[in-house]
């Protein structure tokens, strides 16, 4: 099997990459062949090195998704684009890369013809929902995004659900929960927040927090968001039918209940390393988010995530910490 993966370079597509060539296969299918396509170029991953493809291109500009596509691979993990924070502040950026690329994509795969029809694996987000929303937001609530970060991706997957339904590719889109505690340096995620009150204390390091603690969210781990994408890949149309845009389970906590969990695991002194210093831009942001999912469908699916936010601290202090706390 040939699995392209886009946004490879990003935490999600470096650690799925990881995933993959340490499992070596896919649906029980052996992989043979790794495409890692970013706007910077991708780690080249230890072990398996004479079968990945590193590309440094923009998926959004011409001929690059035709070029991507170009050996056919039968599975592509489209992970490539602007996060919420950034798509809000550049406008046109945030429509180029997430919405642009996402068609050009799409567009490329049509005209490959040949009875060419890859799995195609979309990371969608909880942004795609807006306020005012119920006590848990069913499988079958309506999409009203309110920043431009959510109506991209909104659009991405009604393009992808058409796409699917004229019989163009196999398609399946999840809705991410907040990934959480992401590893590495912050990016320019409004939710960023959510992992730096969690990883930064754990570092030794002291984090900003720039929402009120009442703030609710939902969450999951790395480890659980590539479990979902992997998962996701091995679902047949027959077990989606028509609605194939999931949202996915994850951990509902407030802002004070992390730092609770923190304080449980980590002891008292590392949770008083978070400054509280009010953003009127992330508060704005984060408030036009849901808050708690009833998943039913993707639970049916066979989907899972963490049982509580004490398991994903414990799960990132496990797979980025070495099991030790500064």
């Amino acid at each position: 099997m040939h699995i392209l993966i886009t946004g490879a370079a990003g935490m999600i597509g470096r650690k799925l990459t990881e995933r993959l060539i340490v499992d070596r296969a896919l649906n029980s299918q052996p992989i043979d062949k790794l495409t890692l396509l970013d706007i910077v170029a991708p780690a080249r991953p230890a072990g398996f090195s004479d079968h990945v493809k590193i590309r440094a291109a923009d998926l959004a500009a011409a001929g690059v998704a035709e070029k991507a596509i170009s050996e056919r691979p039968e599975t592509i993990f489209h992970l490539a684009g602007v996060v919420s924070g950034e798509a809000e502040t550049d406008f046109d950026k945030g429509y180029r890369v997430n919405l642009d690329g996402t068609r050009a994509l799409l567009e490329a795969i049509r005209a490959a013809g040949g009875g060419y029809k890859p799995k195609v694996v979309f990371t969608s987000s909880i942004a795609v929902f807006g306020a005012p929303f119920p006590e848990a937001i069913p499988d079958d609530f309506h999409l009203t995004p309110l920043t431009s970060y959510g109506t991209q991706k909104a659009m991405c997957e009604l393009l992808l659900a058409d796409y699917n339904r004229r019989g163009i590719l196999d398609g399946v889109g999840i809705r991410l929960p907040t990934v959480c505690v992401r590893p590495g340096k912050p990016n320019k995620a409004a939710s960023g927040f959510f992992s730096g009150i969690i990883r930064e204390p754990l570092a030794g390091l002291e984090a900003v927090l720039p929402v009120a603690d009442s703030v609710r969210h939902t969450h999951a781990s790395p480890r659980a968001a590539i479990g979902f994408l992997i998962h996701a890949a091995g679902l047949t149309r027959e077990q989606l039918g028509p609605r194939i845009n999931l949202s996915m389970p994850g951990v509902c906590c407030t802002v004070a209940e992390q730092i609770e969990a923190l304080a449980r695991i980590a002891g008292p002194k590392v949770a008083a390393r978070i400054r509280r210093q009010p953003d009127e831009l992330v508060a704005r942001i984060v408030s036009g988010w849901s808050e708690r999912f009833d998943a039913q469908r993707a639970a049916a699916l066979g989907f899972t995530a963490e049982a509580s936010f004490d398991d994903i601290i414990r799960a990132h202090i496990e797979d980025e910490l070495g099991g030790k706390i500064a």
